[in-house]
């Protein structure tokens, strides 16, 4: 087995994973806003990881409601760097995976759905359409071939190559959990900073529609964070929300009443040409502190 030297340096590492509202292009823009000192951080809608894995501080908490990319992180981080690529590339000459062999895509996708494997599902995510992770009902993997377009590239192996090792270089606890759940649990001391990152409530991203097996985003859910946000500056615990005000022609009522309390950063990021938009429109995301 070869050994894989990793250098990292203070660029933002991108996840290899292409979940729904990943941060790694904002990030320039909202880590300024982060505290300089944290003991604790607690990343509560996690996604791929990307915030988390660029921060600094001593504790690391990664949440995440949907169990198997919990899962994926933990085996990144868990084992070493080249048996996890070593694993991916047995995969690819298994199911002769390629931009063009859909049948070998589907031989994997049934593999996968028996077994469960979560580099497995890597591998199959890697092959499929725009890269994402999708689900039915069932817990099924169901997102089709990514024809002539996805494949696990050069340029996808280096980000994966740098993800995990930035990742083993930390102190993290991983969970899955709902929000509520995983907060509920915590013990939260002065230095600590949270990191909110929910579905957001006027989009259509199918994180967030109920129909995938995992709960919905709905106006109940998102009342009861922007309580629980309340309730922790009452507290003096310190945090930050990225969200939308506004997206297409929709607002987020709730969130505009809220933002009046707090400090509003607006950033520059449009969805144009986002995977959970059905037709071109503007998003007003912001990222919102309480310090």
């Amino acid at each position: 087995m070869r050994k894989t030297t990793v250098r990292n340096n203070n660029t933002i590492v991108a996840s290899p994973m292409n979940y729904i509202g990943g941060k790694a292009k904002l990030l320039p823009q909202i880590m300024p806003y982060f505290p300089a000192y944290i003991d604790n951080f607690y990343d509560v809608f996690a996604g791929g990881a990307n915030v988390a894995v660029n921060i600094e501080a001593e504790q690391i908490f990664i949440n995440d409601i949907n169990k198997y990319v919990i899962d994926i992180i933990k085996y990144f981080k868990e084992n070493e760097l080249d048996k996890i690529l070593e694993d991916i590339h047995l995969y690819i000459k298994k199911y002769e995976l390629s931009k063009t062999n859909r049948e070998g895509f589907l031989k994997l996708r049934i593999d996968y759905n028996a077994d469960k494997k979560p580099i497995k599902l890597y591998t199959l995510m890697c092959y499929s359409f725009n890269y994402q992770f999708r689900f039915n009902n069932n817990h099924e993997y169901n997102n089709p071939f990514g024809t002539d377009r996805s494949h696990f590239s050069k340029t996808l192996e280096n980000k994966l190559i740098r993800f995990v090792s930035k990742l083993q270089e930390k102190n993290i606890i991983l969970s899955c959990q709902s929000f509520e759940e995983f907060l509920d649990k915590q013990n939260f001391t002065p230095n600590s900073f949270l990191y909110f990152d929910p579905p957001y409530l006027i989009t259509t991203g199918s994180y967030n529609d109920g129909n995938r097996g995992f709960k919905n985003w709905t106006v109940p859910q998102e009342k009861k964070l922007l309580e629980y946000l309340d309730y922790l500056n009452s507290q003096k615990v310190r945090f930050a929300l990225s969200n939308v005000l506004s997206h297409k022609e929709k607002e987020n009522e709730f969130l505009v009443k809220f933002s009046k309390k707090y400090n509003l950063i607006d950033l520059d990021k449009h969805y144009n040409n986002s995977s959970y938009n059905t037709q071109k429109g503007i998003s007003n995301e912001i990222l919102l502190t309480n310090f």
